[in-house]
């Protein structure tokens, strides 16, 4: 009578599915998380460098390596892609507030834009700027290693009396700190009325140094508030604080330029806007890179204006100025 013989159980190819299992668990523990290179992992493990390389792409390839970087600057760039999210600018960079004080925050704003306009420029470029507590910031926060041959343009007429608001001033300190040289612009920042505009703007001198500015690879402004009392822009006319129900009424939130814009970024129709000596707004648009800094809460309306109005590709401000523009745009509406 024949024996009937029963068949082994093949359980080798499952045995081997789990040691190479565990090979490819310990390859992938030594080199990620005990930051072994893949030939001392092969010493350590006794298999071939190949092998262990082979262990490790597979590894990868089945989604048992998870990469999760945490750094301190993480909430400031998740905080500059939702103020890119709100539109209007190419590029966001958030410094964080070092300070309650505003001139200690501003500083470090400033700082930031400093190092970005140094990134930015090359020999034989052109900058042109406006006054302003936020354009003197980025000046004093200039530290280069070689001296940069560029002009620095004003962007608009000249007001004496403050330092900042002297753009022939704050455009000779700039150029002094980069190594280059600066026009002067010989003309006020308003012109009486709207025909002596047009003479200003006309006369040879005044329109050279526009030509200049219109022809900037690269310009840096501030961005004004008008509906608090510190703001810069009631300096720049004597007659401007003594008239904010007509600026209330044109419904101005902002100034860029000296330029009265409403929550949209549009210029307001205002008196002063008719007069002013300055770059307009489309010739503005025209530069290929525009940088604007702004810090403190009070500045968070009217950037949030600027940005609607798509005035600028790059917004430098600090953590507890972005925070405000994120929820003043919530407010109304706007998600980022």
């Amino acid at each position: 009578m024949p024996i009937a013989k029963l068949k082994p159980k093949t359980t080798s190819a499952p045995r081997e599915e789990i040691v190479i299992a565990r090979q490819m668990h310990q390859a992938l523990v030594l080199h990620f998380l005990e930051g072994l290179t893949q030939a001392q992992i092969a010493d350590r493990l006794g298999l071939s460098h190949a092998t262990v390389n082979r262990l490790i792409k597979r590894g990868r390839q089945l989604g048992l390596v998870e990469i999760k970087i945490k750094s301190p600057v993480e909430p400031l760039v998740d905080m500059e892609e939702r103020l890119l999210a709100l539109g209007g600018i190419t590029r966001a960079v958030v410094v964080p507030t070092v300070s309650d004080n505003p001139q200690t925050a501003l500083q470090a704003v400033g700082e930031a834009a400093a190092r970005l306009l140094i990134e930015e420029i090359a020999d034989g470029d052109t900058i042109c700027i406006t006054g302003g507590k936020g354009v003197s910031a980025v000046v004093a926060g200039l530290e280069t290693q070689r001296r940069f041959d560029v002009e620095v343009i004003p962007a608009t007429g000249c007001v004496q009396g403050k330092h900042y608001t002297d753009v022939n001033h704050v455009s000779t300190l700039m150029a002094d700190r980069l190594g280059g040289r600066s026009y002067q612009i010989h003309a006020p920042l308003f012109a009486d009325n709207a025909e002596q505009r047009g003479m200003l703007i006309n006369m040879r001198s005044v329109a050279d140094v526009f030509k200049r500015a219109r022809e900037a690879k690269i310009a840096i402004v501030g961005i004004g508030s008008i509906l608090t009392d510190d703001s810069s822009y009631y300096d720049l006319h004597p007659s401007s604080s003594t008239d904010r129900a007509a600026i209330q009424r044109s419904g101005a939130s902002c100034e860029l330029l000296a330029h009265l814009l409403d929550d949209h970024g549009r210029v307001c129709d205002y008196s002063l806007n008719r007069s002013l000596v300055s770059l307009t707004l489309p010739e503005f648009a025209s530069i290929p890179t525009k940088i604007g800094v702004a810090s403190g809460l009070n500045k968070a309306g009217p950037i949030l204006s600027v940005l609607r109005g798509n005035h600028l590709d790059t917004l430098v401000t600090d953590e507890a100025t972005g925070a405000r523009i994120l929820e003043i745009a919530s407010e109304e509406g706007f998600s980022a």
